[in-house]
C-alpha cells in the first residue's frame, strides 16, 4: 500500500469518528484500506496466536502416524510396507477436506468452517487411539484427515484478511510456524510418551488439544471483516471488530465496504469458477504443480524419516529427536522467506528457495555416518523446503480475490495432497526395496527442481496478472 492509500484510510477513519459525533450522514470506510493503514495491533496478534495454535494442532496430528509407525511395527508385528495405507489415509482425507471446505467457507464464513474442522480432527484422533488393526486405523485416519485438510487453508485465509498488506506474507508465514511447531512437539512428545504410555497416548494428546482449542475459537476468534462486508454487511459487528483493532475509534453508524476485495459475484456463482477463469488460470496451475511437488517431498520425509533413521542405526527415541530437526528448521524458514517475500517478488523468491532445496538434498544424501552434520543438514532442509512450501500459501492468499480466496487456497492444498499420498506410497516402496537414506535424498532433489521451474516459469506473468486482478479488474479480459 502506498503512503497515499494509508493517508486516505486514516482520513476515512477520522471522518467516520467526526460523523458519528456530529450526527451527519454516515461515512464510508473501506475495511481493507483501514486494516492496511494500521499498525499490527494486540487484537490481531491474538488472532495470529489462535491461528498459530490451530496449525500446531494440525501439524501434531498430521505427523502423529509417522512418529508412532516404528512402535506399531513392533507392537502389531506388521511389515513397514503394510503401514503404507495408514500413512496415505490421512493425506487422502486432507485432500478431500481441503477441496470441500474452501467453497463452503466462501459461502458460510471462515470461522464456522475452521471451528468445525478443528473439532472434527480432534474427535477422530481420540477414536483412532482405540484402533487394534491396520484396517481400522486406516479408516479412522481418513476421517481425521478430513478435519485436518479443512483447517489449514481456512486459518491461512482468515489470518491473511486481518494482516496489513505490507507485512502479509510475513504474518501468514509466522502463523504457519505453528504447523512446524506441532511437528516438533510431535517428535519431542512422542519420544517421551511412547516409552511410558504406548503409541495410543500420542493420538490421545492429538485429540484432547484440538477439542479444547475449538471451544476457545468459538469464544475468541472473529469472522473475517471482508467476508462480513461481502456477505451480510452487519455494520455493528464490523464496527465492533475494527474497534478492537483500533481501540477508541468511533465507528458506529459508518457504512463499510471492501472495494479492494474485487466485485462480489452473485450467490449462484461458484467460487471455483474464479480459479480457472482466464485471469487466474495460469497462476492456479502453477500453484497446484508447485504444491504437489512440495508435499511429495515433505510427507515422504515426515512419514518415513524416523524409520530410515532407525534403519541407519539410531534408537527409536533418537530417530524421533533427529527427525524433529526438520520441522524445527521449517519454523526458521517460514519467518525468513516470508520477510523476504514482502520485499521482493514472491514467486521468484520461492523458486530460488526450491532450487537451493534441491542442492541441499543432494548434499544431505552424502552425510550418512556423520550424525552431527546430518542433523544440521536436516535442519537446513527444513528451513528451505518448508519455508518455500509455506510461502506458496502466502502467495495464494494474495493472488485470489476475496470471493474465491478460501476456495483458491483450499484447492491448492487439495490438489497438492496427491503429492503427499504419492510421497507416502513411494516411501513404502523404496524402503521395501532396501533404499538407504542417501539414495532417497538424492531422488527427492528431482521434485524440488520441478517445483522451482514451475514457479519460476510463470513468475513474471503471474505478478502482472495479480496486479491487474487486484488493481485494474475492468481492464482484464
Amino acid at each position: 500500500m502506498t503512503q497515499c492509500d494509508r493517508t486516505k484510510a486514516d482520513n476515512s477513519s477520522l471522518q467516520a469518528d467526526a460523523a458519528a459525533s456530529s450526527g451527519t450522514a454516515p461515512r464510508t470506510i473501506d475495511v481493507v484500506a483501514f486494516i492496511d493503514a494500521q499498525k499490527f495491533s494486540i487484537y490481531q496478534s491474538a488472532i495470529l496466536l489462535l491461528c498459530f495454535l490451530v496449525l500446531a494442532a494440525d501439524g501434531f496430528d498430521a505427523a502423529a502416524i509417522g512418529y508412532i509407525a516404528p512402535a506399531l511395527v513392533a507392537k502389531w508385528g506388521v511389515s513397514r510396507g503394510a503401514l503404507g495405507p495408514v500413512m496415505s489415509a490421512a493425506l487422502i482425507g486432507l485432500g478431500v477436506g481441503a477441496l470441500v471446505a474452501g467453497p463452503i467457507a466462501d459461502r458460510i464464513g471462515r470461522k464456522t468452517v475452521l471451528i468445525m474442522s478443528v473439532a472434527c480432527f480432534g474427535l477422530w484422533s481420540l477414536v483412532a487411539a482405540q484402533a487394534h488393526s491396520v484396517g481400522t486405523l486406516t479408516a479412522l485416519r481418513l476421517l481425521t484427515g478430513l478435519g485436518l485438510g479443512a483447517a489449514m487453508p481456512n486459518a491461512m485465509t482468515l489470518m491473511s484478511e486481518y494482516a496489513p498488506a505490507r507485512i502479509r506474507a510475513f504474518v501468514v508465514n509466522v502463523m504457519n510456524c505453528g504447523f512446524s511447531f506441532g511437528l516438533v512437539m510431535g517428535g519431542v512428545g512422542s519420544a517421551w510418551l511412547i516409552p511410558k504410555f504406548g503409541w495410543q497416548s500420542v493420538l490421545v494428546a492429538g485429540g484432547i488439544g484440538p477439542l479444547v482449542l475449538s471451544v476457545l475459537l468459538v469464544a475468541l476468534l472473529p469472522e473475517s471483516v471482508q467476508f462480513l462486508v461481502a456477505r451480510s454487511n452487519v455494520p455493528a459487528r464490523i464496527a465492533r471488530i475494527l474497534g478492537r483493532i483500533v481501540p477508541g475509534a468511533r465507528l458506529d453508524g459508518c457504512h463499510f465496504v471492501a472495494t479492494h476485495a474485487d466485485a462480489q459475484p452473485s450467490r449462484d456463482e461458484s467460487p471455483f469458477a474464479v480459479l480457472l477463469s482466464r485471469r487466474y488460470r495460469l497462476g492456479t496451475l502453477m500453484l497446484w504443480v508447485g504444491y504437489f511437488m512440495t508435499l511429495l517431498i515433505y510427507y515422504f520425509l515426515t512419514n518415513w524419516l524416523p524409520t530410515l533413521m532407525k534403519d541407519a542405526g539410531l534408537s527409536i527415541r533418537n530417530a524421533a529427536l533427529m527427525t524433529s530437526l526438520f520441522p524445527l528448521g521449517g519454523m526458521v524458514g517460514n519467518i525468513c522467506v516470508g520477510w523476504v517475500m514482502d520485499r521482493f517478488d514472491g514467486a521468484r523468491v520461492i523458486a530460488l528457495t526450491y532450487g537451493l532445496t534441491a542442492v541441499l538434498l543432494l548434499v544431505t544424501g552424502r552425510a550418512m555416518g556423520y550424525p552431527g552434520a546430518l542433523g544440521a543438514l536436516l535442519f537446513l532442509c527444513g528451513v528451505l523446503l518448508i519455508g518455500a512450501g509455506t510461502s506458496m500459501s502466502a502467495l495464494a492468499v494474495t493472488f485470489y480475490p476475496m470471493h474465491g480466496r478460501a476456495t483458491g487456497v483450499s484447492w491448492m492444498h487439495g490438489m497438492g495432497r496427491p503429492g503427499g499420498v504419492a510421497g507416502a506410497w513411494v516411501g513404502a516402496a523404496l524402503i521395501g526395496m532396501g533404499w538407504n537414506l542417501g539414495a532417497v535424498f538424492s531422488l527427492l532433489a528431482v521434485p524440488a527442481l520441478a517445483a522451482a521451474f514451475a514457479v519460476y516459469a510463470t513468475a513474471p506473468r503471474k505478478r502482472h496478472r495479480a496486479f491487474l486482478a487486484h488493481e485494474q479488474p475492468d481492464q482484464v479480459q
